[in-house]
């Protein structure tokens, strides 16, 4: 079952309708391990300095733990917290056994290695995807913690009836956290634990020829942009009939009202026209991150994944 809308030609994907399906799956497991006498999950995340969008993502992810019945905290850290004092807290958290999960949540200020911060954080709990011991088993298509905004367009694609077997895939934007993994989902073999896409992936990036961009783009049945440069995919680069996934998260003045407002990267009125399927921004793979966090939260309470 899936939602969608129409506008002009492109079926629009409504990623709050999708979320909240999962929302609702996690809350239904919750409140029958509860009912059965287990405690509620609980996710811990850990946030370094005051970005103001990172205040925004927490709070949105605390609103879903709610809902759900995840129990929730956040730790606020002063911006000048030094690295061993930020290490301190993460292993700290690891060897409470009252939290299940555990997210610190990115950018960290530039005097910490992100890097390190990652690994600290133990695998088991690493609700997040980024030890370097979940990303190794994620890329060797084992059973792990996908970082929740991949594992939120995959989820936005299979619910959505979208076929990736066989299919050509552009993925414009190779960070460690979003690009990459989405393109190992979408060409990995679906038969093994992660249940990949068994597509045709191309990797295009910053220094891909701008004129090159659309040799690439013009044959793909999926393209996913997360590059965070408004308009980077416009209806001239796209095939008839293609589905759109636009990850990209942009603020921008309207020339219209002077106010700000949140765009993608995808030129969204005049691509929808030519698509065939298409995320808005907002309220299309925003809300599926948070969701699969609450998943990914359910899972480490629940053991699922074996690290012995």
């Amino acid at each position: 079952m899936f939602s969608v809308c129409r506008l002009a030609a492109a079926k629009i994907i409504d990623g709050v309708a999708l979320a909240k399906e999962i929302k609702d799956e996690v809350k239904l497991e919750i409140d029958q391990l509860v009912a059965a006498g287990g405690r509620h999950p609980m996710l811990t995340v850990v946030l370094v300095g005051e970005d103001p969008a990172s205040q925004t993502y927490i709070k949105n992810k605390m609103k879903a733990c709610t809902y759900t019945g995840i129990e929730s905290r956040s730790i606020f850290l002063p911006a000048e917290t030094t690295e061993s004092e930020l290490l301190k807290t993460i292993d700290d958290l690891n060897n409470d056994d009252s939290v299940d999960g555990i997210l610190v949540q990115l950018p960290v200020p530039d005097h910490i290695t992100e890097r390190k911060v990652c690994n600290a954080v133990a695998p088991h709990k690493d609700v997040d995807g980024f030890n370097v011991i979940n990303v190794g088993r994620f890329c060797s298509d084992q059973m792990t913690f996908i970082p929740a905004t991949p594992a939120g367009v995959m989820e936005m694609i299979r619910r959505t009836g979208i076929e990736t077997f066989g299919k050509n895939a552009v993925v414009c934007g190779r960070s460690k956290n979003v690009g990459m993994p989405l393109a190992m989902l979408l060409h990995a073999d679906g038969k093994y634990e992660t249940n990949a896409g068994d597509a045709t992936t191309t990797i295009c990036h910053r220094y891909t020829p701008p004129e090159q961009l659309p040799v690439f783009t013009k044959t793909a049945d999926i393209v996913v942009v997360a590059t965070g440069i408004p308009k980077l995919i416009t209806a001239d680069i796209i095939k008839e009939g293609a589905t759109i996934i636009d990850v990209g998260i942009n603020r921008i003045k309207d020339e219209k009202t002077g106010k700000t407002k949140l765009v993608g990267d995808v030129d969204f009125e005049e691509v929808s026209k030519k698509a065939g399927y298409i995320t808005p921004v907002p309220g299309g793979v925003g809300p599926m991150t948070v969701a699969m966090l609450t998943k990914n939260t359910l899972m480490a309470y629940k053991k699922e994944i074996n690290f012995d």
